[in-house]
């Protein structure tokens, strides 16, 4: 019942706070103010940069769940669950020291279309991350129980 439940938390809070974080970083370049551009709204970076924060706090709920999980089911050891930790380490690192401080100096001065390149190039390094650790839940290499 406990596994289930944490399992549960684990997957739900994959899809709703960590897609949630990494759909608002890969929009937020695309509406943040820059210099000229069509289709820019303010209103909406300042709620994707909202979201950015938000939904990364609660997302941390994830690897919570996903550690006790993997404690209770004693695969703590195993190469996937390590490499998984390192990369959802990478992905929090990036946001809280890279994106979303971006972000917002982007939104307290915009101008630069620059820095949104460079956003937009940190916001697919975590998704990338992101998206090699649901492959490394599904596939577990080492594990003897892949897919």
């Amino acid at each position: 019942m406990l596994e289930h439940a944490l399992l549960s938390v684990h997957v739900l809070g994959g899809i709703v706070f960590v897609g949630g974080s990494a759909a608002a970083t890969s929009l937020f370049p695309r509406y943040a103010p820059a210099a000229a551009g069509e289709g820019r709204s303010l209103s909406v970076a300042v709620a994707l940069h909202r979201i950015t924060r938000g939904y990364a706090v609660l997302g941390l709920t994830v690897p919570l769940a996903g550690m006790t999980l993997a404690v209770v089911q004693g695969r703590m050891g195993e190469i996937w669950i390590t490499i998984s930790m390192i990369l959802t380490a990478v992905a929090a690192l990036l946001l809280a020291t890279q994106i979303y401080p971006r972000q917002r100096q982007v939104l307290a001065d915009p101008g630069d279309p620059g820095r949104l390149r460079l956003l937009s190039m940190f916001a697919g390094v975590y998704n990338l991350a992101w998206a090699v650790v649901v492959v490394l839940m599904i596939v577990r290499p080492g594990s003897g129980q892949g897919g």
